[in-house]
C-alpha cells in the first residue's frame, strides 16, 4: 500500500526519474514503483536531483493488476512509465481504477489511447477520476500549439509538426523505451482524423516539413498518428487534424521510414514471437543504454499548428528545450492540479482539457522550458 500520494510506476526508468525530479522539486511525496526495488534504489540515487532531501518510499511490484491495485491503494494519482503502454498500459490502468486512483502516463500509441477511452473512459468518469494518457513532451506541446490555433474564431482544421533536434547519430539522445515504442509501432495502423472521422494513413506515408524556424526542411513520418487526432475526434470544434514528428536529422528519419516498409514487406505477417525478436534486435542494435541527461543547449524543439477556417488562418508555435525534461514538468504541474481537486474534467481527457493549455504552457514558461507565438497568417 502506498504511503505517499503519488505513485511514479516505472521508477528505475529514464522517464520516470525525471517525474521525480520535479516532484521534488514541488515538494511533493512520492511513493517509486518498480519490478526491482534494489536497481530502482540504485538509478535513482545515481540519477534523481535532491533525492536527499525527497520524502519518498520505495515499493518492489510484478507488473500484474492484483499486486499493482493493492501497491496503487492510499495513493491520489499515479503516473506511469513502464512501455511500449500498447503492451503493457492496460495492466496499470486497471490497477489505477481499483486503487481510486487518477491516471497519466506519456504514452502516445493510438491503439493505447482509444482503448483506454473506449474500455476504460466511462469507468474513471463515474469513479471522479481521471484518465489521461499522453501527457508528454512529444503530444502536450503540439496540442497546447493547437489550443492557441483554436482561441482564433473559426478555425476548425489544424495540422501540427512536432520538431526536436537532439544529438546527431542513430539513436541518440532517445531512452530504450522510447525506441522500443518507436518500432512497436510498426506493428500498428494509425489515423489522422478527416471531416470528423478516423483515416487509416497508407504504410508509406511521410511529410517535408518546411518550417522558418529551421533552415533545412524536415523529413516527417505519422509517427503511430500521434495522440491528438484521437483527443480532437470528439472535439465539436475541430473537423480535421494531422500530425507528424520530426528529428532535425533526415537520414535518422529515413532509416525509420525504411523500416516501416521493410516491417510491411517482410515481417507483417510473421507470428506475434518471431515480430517480437526482430523488435528488441532492433532495440538493442540501436539503442544498447539509458541515454545522458538532456542540456538545453543541444535538446531543442519547435511545435506548431496551423489552423484553418474557411477564411481564417494561424500559426501558433511553441518554441521548447529538453523534451524529456519537460515530460517530467508536465506530470507535476498536472499532479499539483490534481492534489488540489483542481480539475475541469474526470474520466478520458488530455491534460490540456483537464487543467488548461494555457496553466501548463504557464508552468512550462515559468521554468524556462517553453515560450509561445500566436502569428496570423
Amino acid at each position: 500500500m502506498a504511503k505517499y500520494p503519488v505513485v511514479v510506476y516505472g521508477a528505475s526508468g529514464y522517464t520516470g526519474m525525471l517525474m521525480m525530479d520535479w516532484l521534488i522539486d514541488q515538494n511533493i511525496p512520492f511513493t517509486a514503483v518498480a519490478r526491482n526495488a534494489s536497481r530502482a534504489q540504485e538509478m535513482m540515487a545515481q540519477r534523481v536531483v535532491g533525492l536527499e532531501s525527497a520524502t519518498y518510499e520505495i515499493l518492489e511490484c510484478p507488473h500484474e493488476v492484483q499486486a499493482l491495485s493493492a501497491v496503487f491503494k492510499g495513493a491520489r494519482v499515479v503516473c506511469n512509465t513502464v512501455g511500449p503502454f500498447v503492451n503493457f498500459g492496460l495492466t496499470a490502468v486497471e490497477a489505477a481504477l481499483n486503487a481510486g486512483c487518477h491516471y497519466l502516463d506519456p504514452a502516445g500509441e493510438q491503439q493505447h489511447i482509444l482503448a483506454l477511452r473506449d474500455q476504460f473512459g466511462e469507468k474513471f468518469r463515474q469513479a471522479g477520476l481521471l484518465l489521461s494518457p499522453s501527457l508528454a513532451y512529444m503530444y502536450t506541446f503540439a496540442e497546447i500549439a493547437a489550443e492557441l490555433a483554436l482561441e482564433t474564431p473559426g478555425v476548425d482544421s489544424l495540422e501540427t509538426a512536432t520538431l526536436t533536434r537532439g544529438p546527431r547519430g542513430r539513436g541518440a539522445g532517445v531512452t530504450v523505451g522510447s525506441t522500443a515504442t518507436i518500432f512497436e509501432g510498426c506493428r500498428h495502423d494509425s489515423f489522422y482524423l478527416w471531416e470528423k472521422e478516423l483515416v487509416m494513413y497508407a504504410p508509406n506515408a511521410s511529410f517535408n516539413v518546411v518550417s522558418p524556424d529551421l533552415m533545412e526542411s524536415v523529413f516527417c513520418l505519422p509517427w503511430g498518428g500521434t495522440s491528438l487526432p484521437v483527443y480532437f475526434e470528439r472535439d465539436a470544434r475541430v473537423r480535421s487534424c494531422v500530425s507528424c514528428v520530426g528529428f532535425y536529422d533526415n537520414p535518422v528519419m529515413k532509416v525509420v521510414h525504411g523500416l516501416n516498409e521493410k516491417w510491411d514487406a517482410e515481417y507483417k505477417h510473421l507470428p506475434k514471437e518471431q515480430q517480437d525478436a526482430v523488435i528488441q534486435s532492433l532495440v538493442s542494435s540501436t539503442t544498447p543504454s539509458m541515454p545522458p541527461r538532456e542540456r538545453g543547449t543541444l535538446q531543442r524543439t519547435v511545435d506548431f499548428s496551423i489552423g484553418r477556417g474557411q477564411l481564417t488562418a494561424v500559426r501558433a508555435t511553441v518554441h521548447g528545450i529538453t523534451p524529456y525534461i519537460a515530460t517530467g514538468a508536465l506530470h507535476a504541474a498536472a499532479v499539483t492540479k490534481l492534489l488540489d481537486n483542481d480539475t475541469a474534467k474526470v474520466g478520458f481527457a488530455s491534460a490540456s482539457k483537464a487543467f488548461g493549455h494555457r496553466y501548463l504552457l504557464g508552468f512550462l514558461e515559468q521554468r524556462g522550458l517553453a515560450r509561445a507565438t500566436i502569428t496570423q497568417l
